[in-house]
């Protein structure tokens, strides 16, 4: 396998186990904070990140007329849409029931890519895609109820809602991944959504105080998951096709559901360990044997 393209799928592992990691994280600070406060300022602590970096990403630029419809839609894809139903799924649902919901993704982009990017999938890829999702229904099928999850069809809609919103920024990454570096892209994310969540953040209840625990998770999201696993993402974007992207998200439930058990005592049955299992072989056959490198020339900054 090629040296970039073995960073690239490392790079998606990482971003995955962080993205997993922050269904927890955003789990519990809605408990003590309105959703949309949390998001706000999970985009505004990114947003203050990459105005420090900025002397060093705004060379990664190389704007085309038209180009602001793209990048406009893809941050009100992800993250302005996506968060609006992510941050109200989790009130609703499980964080691991709304990690499994991720399954979706992968079908969802390999189905809208072979219409508007013409990427076609192998048979084996396909057979791995619908071993995964097999697996991530197990998962689903044989937890336990949990307290946490007083709603869980209408949070689990709402994270469906919130997959549909990440198809769309998938596709248009990939579009404007060739002229933008990976963090120009998820800077503009984090100052378009930081605009964006302000006035809902104004219309919500805020507390009192905010405790030390909710503030290091609050610095955990906009620092370590928003440049973090935003900018690997969209790093892996440059040499990997979109659809073997999205095949790592069927990771994001097992990720999820093993930090669920770690961090908020949920426990796992050996059933949903061996679905577990079914869910990494999966992904393992939905990527590609031969995966090809783009023979344009990577972003300008991409660390």
């Amino acid at each position: 396998m090629d040296r970039l393209v073995l960073r690239s799928h490392i790079a998606l592992l990482i971003a995955m186990l962080l993205w997993g990691s922050s269904f927890i994280a955003l789990k519990v600070a809605v408990t003590e904070l309105a959703p949309m406060v949390v998001v706000f300022i999970r985009m505004a602590i990114g947003a203050t990140a990459f105005l420090v970096m900025w002397p060093w990403l705004r060379h990664g630029i190389n704007y085309q007329a038209g180009d602001w419809k793209f990048l406009m839609g893809m941050a009100l894809f992800e993250p302005c849409l996506y968060f609006m139903f992510e941050a109200q799924a989790l009130q609703y649902t499980s964080a691991g029931q709304a990690g499994m919901v991720t399954s979706m993704l992968p079908l969802m982009v390999a189905v809208t890519a072979f219409f508007f990017l013409g990427e076609r999938s192998s048979l084996r890829q396909w057979i791995g895609f619908f071993i995964a999702v097999s697996g991530v229904i197990w998962m689903t099928v044989t937890g336990e109820d949990s307290a946490q999850a007083p709603n869980a069809a209408l949070g689990n809609f709402l994270e469906f809602l919130a997959m549909c919103m990440a198809v769309g920024y998938t596709l248009l990454v990939k579009h404007l991944i060739s002229r933008y570096s990976a963090f120009v892209l998820t800077a503009l994310q984090s100052f378009v959504g930081t605009l964006f969540f302000l006035p809902l953040a104004l219309l919500s209840d805020w507390p009192a105080h905010i405790s030390i625990s909710t503030l290091g998770i609050l610095l955990y999201l906009g620092l370590v998951v928003t440049l973090g696993a935003y900018g690997l993402y969209n790093y892996s974007m440059s040499y990997v096709k979109a659809t073997t992207a999205a095949g790592y998200s069927n990771l994001l439930p097992v990720f999820s559901l093993i930090f669920s058990m770690l961090l908020l005592g949920e426990r796992l049955v050996m059933s949903q360990w061996i679905a577990i299992a079914i869910v990494s072989i999966g992904v393992g056959l939905s990527q590609e044997r031969k995966p090809k490198v783009s023979k344009k020339m990577p972003p300008a900054v991409t660390g």
